[in-house]
């Protein structure tokens, strides 16, 4: 009777052990940053939280830049993040994406291709598997997620708190063009070619809820799954961001109107802000000054 028990008791075990080594899905997230230091903690503590295996950051810092061992080195210490090497590269972004999904689409079933200011937001759910493992996403090769855009707060300055704190507020108040959506894309699939990490046709594409094809606008807005885009930040954060340049479009060349159509686009208008801006710029934002 004690060895049929024993016996009885190890083959759960071992049905235990072969259910969640084979049925658990892996999760990784692929990214690549440059001048990030200030936010590489919080985004990866922001996955890890979410239950993703493993972060692939591809570093396209400066060659005499920046590191992201300066901050991530008990993570990287660990396996959880791996850095890649593009350091002093221009036009990085599809090229990373590519190769991140290339080397390594046997080996995980989910690919988030997020950029390291876009936070996944999960409301019923603690952990990211959990979510992709619902039978809605078993006919899906690519998931569309919407963005919620953090707007500056009125922000002007840089302050030294997460951005959660910093940037409570959100919009949808913005050009469309921007692009609303970013892609999970399923791994194990052949002859894939990323272009653009908001949209990858695909015979199996669905929203959020895992509706397939012929997606709409109004059917890609999900307030239950979605991800944070803290796009601008703070005044001080947006110049900067301008003057690093960008990883689609390389290097922009000065400052002009444009760069800041963008902002006021998603950010309200201060006498504050237009100061700080031509001050630091020297370009005329008195377009702007009867709207203050």
């Amino acid at each position: 009777m004690k060895y049929k028990f024993i016996f009885f008791v190890s083959l759960i075990f071992i049905i235990l052990y072969i259910h969640y080594s084979f049925s658990d899905i892996k999760v990784c997230v692929c990214a690549i940053g440059k001048e990030e230091n200030k936010y590489a903690r919080e985004f990866v503590e922001h996955y890890k939280k979410y239950g993703i295996d493993k972060i692939f950051i591809y570093d396209n810092n400066d060659s005499n830049g920046e590191n992201f061992y300066e901050i991530l080195n008990d993570f990287i210490k660990s396996g959880f993040v791996k850095i890649i090497n593009v350091r002093g590269k221009l036009k990085m972004q599809y090229p990373s994406h590519n190769h991140c999904y290339e080397k390594n689409k046997d080996s995980y079933d989910w690919f988030i291709f997020y950029d390291m200011d876009e936070f996944i937001h999960l409301t019923n759910f603690n952990n990211i598997k959990d979510f992709l493992s619902n039978k809605t996403f078993d006919k899906c090769n690519v998931i569309y997620l919407n963005q919620f855009v953090r707007t500056d707060n009125d922000q002007i300055y840089y302050n030294n708190k997460s951005l959660f704190e910093r940037f409570p507020n959100s919009t949808l108040n913005y050009d469309k063009k921007i692009g609303i959506t970013k892609i999970i894309l399923r791994g194990h699939l052949q002859k894939i070619k990323i272009r653009n990490p908001h949209i990858l046709k695909n015979k199996y594409e669905c929203n959020s809820i895992g509706k397939l094809n012929n997606l709409k606008i109004k059917d890609l807005y999900n307030n239950d799954f979605y991800y944070d885009h803290f796009l601008t930040k703070s005044s001080e954060e947006y110049l900067n961001k301008l003057l690093r340049g960008d990883a689609v479009l390389g290097q922009k060349k000065g400052f002009n109107l444009k760069w800041f159509q963008y902002y006021f686009a998603i950010n309200k208008i201060t006498k504050e802000k237009l100061n700080f801006f031509e001050s630091r710029t020297g370009v005329d934002l008195s377009i702007y000054r009867n709207f203050t």
